[in-house]
Parts: structure tokens; C-alpha cells; sequence
């Protein structure tokens, strides 16, 4: 397996001579990001990869993979991501995730695609929607009154990403929470919310935020820390 490359922005010596504060401020980000804090670096490393995927920087995204790979992202762990990405992205960024994951874990095993459609009863997907939001959102109100099979098929893709894939629960969250903010994106506040609902602590949501900053900058953490508030 190729080895994980060092990060090329701390080793452009141009940016060392005339901004050597800037390589300390983006060194000491790094370093929140690549060791284990309130979450493990595996994890945010994996969080990065994502944010770098939907913004396109395929570069970065697989050197941020193959780091969390060598620090101990399993595959079960890193195969989450297509399904959360299909999800909070669509399926161009779920595709573009999944052909990094192959580089990177070159001997995993695809398991045979089903075509078995699944049964939603009536009031499923309301019930769940209530049960997450604590109320039924306007946007997903309409769905519910105007494009039933629509709303079952939110509440099937929403609970399949947030509560069925291998990070758990907590980390999904937090996973969507920075490839939100890397957007910044407002909606951030509600995965937030679901993370703490679902155990997360303060310093994990905002370990998360900042996982958005090597694709997004010194803004994403000003956009997360607003949600935070929201």
C-alpha cells in the first residue's frame, strides 16, 4: 500500500519564509485534527477526506484517506462514508468517494448489489421525523402532503446514513456536520443538534468544525461556532 503522504502545504517553503505564522497556525490545526481528542484522528481524518471530496479536491482527499487508513480507520469504517455522502451530496460525491475508498483499500470486498425493495407502514416516516426534529419541519411537511413516496424515501436514506452504517450514530453526525460547514452551510445546526442528542460532547462538535478548515479555511470554523449558537 502507498505510504501517506506528509501535508504539502507545511512543506512549500515559499509560504515558511512569508508566512511563518501562517504555517504555525495551519501546523497547530493539523495537529487537532490528526491526533486523538475528543475524537480520534482516525475519525477526523476520515472527516476531512469527505469535505475534500464534495469540494473536489481529490488530491487531498486521498492523501486524508490514506492518513486514515495508516492510523487505523478500518474498512467497515471508511465504506460508511459512500452511504453518508450519497446522502448529505448525492450520488456524484458518494461515486468520487467510493473510488478513493478502492485506492485506498485496494483488497476490499464488494458484496453483490440487492435490488429488494424495502416496506415503509403508514406513519413511519412521519413518526420518525418527529421523533428526530421534535416536530415535523415545513420542508418535510410538504414532502409528507404532496409527495408521499418521497418522504418515505428521505426518512429511508436519513435513517440509513445517521443510524445504520458502521461509525455509529455520533460520528455520522459529526461526519455530516463538517461536510456542512466546509459548504457553510447553516444546516450544520441541526446535525449538531442530532449529534448531541445522540451523546456527542461540545469539544467533538467543534473538533468537527475545524476538521472543515484544510478545505474551507479560517471561515468554516467562524460559520460552525455560529451554528454551534444557533
Amino acid at each position: 500500500m502507498p505510504m501517506t503522504a506528509v501535508n504539502p502545504l507545511l512543506a512549500v517553503g515559499r509560504l515558511c519564509r512569508d508566512a511563518p505564522k501562517t504555517v504555525g497556525g495551519y501546523r497547530r490545526f493539523r495537529s487537532v485534527i490528526d491526533t486523538d481528542g475528543a475524537i480520534p484522528g482516525r475519525i477526523k481524518r476520515l472527516f476531512v477526506t469527505c469535505a475534500a471530496t464534495v469540494k473536489g479536491y481529490e488530491e487531498v482527499a486521498l492523501r486524508e484517506l490514506l492518513g486514515a487508513r495508516d492510523a487505523g480507520l478500518t474498512e467497515a469504517e471508511a465504506g460508511a462514508a459512500i452511504a453518508i455522502l450519497s446522502s448529505v451530496r448525492g450520488e456524484g460525491a458518494a461515486l468520487r468517494y467510493r473510488s478513493l475508498f478502492l485506492k485506498a483499500y485496494p483488497d476490499a470486498v464488494e458484496p453483490d448489489a440487492t435490488q429488494d425493495d424495502l416496506t415503509v407502514a403508514p406513519g413511519e416516516a412521519e413518526a420518525n421525523f418527529l421523533t428526530y426534529f421534535g416536530k415535523i419541519p415545513p420542508s418535510l411537511a410538504k414532502l409528507l402532503d404532496l409527495v408521499p413516496t418521497g418522504a418515505d424515501a428521505y426518512y429511508l436514506m436519513r435513517e440509513g446514513t445517521l443510524s445504520d452504517t458502521a461509525l455509529g450514530k455520533v460520528y455520522a453526525e459529526l461526519l455530516l456536520v463538517t461536510v456542512l460547514i466546509a459548504d457553510y452551510s447553516n444546516w450544520a445546526n441541526v446535525h449538531m443538534a442530532g449529534a448531541r442528542k445522540a451523546g456527542a460532547s461540545e469539544a467533538a462538535i467543534a473538533e468537527a468544525v475545524l476538521c472543515a478548515v484544510p478545505t474551507s479555511g479560517l471561515s468554516a470554523w467562524v460559520v460552525g461556532a455560529t451554528a454551534m449558537d444557533a
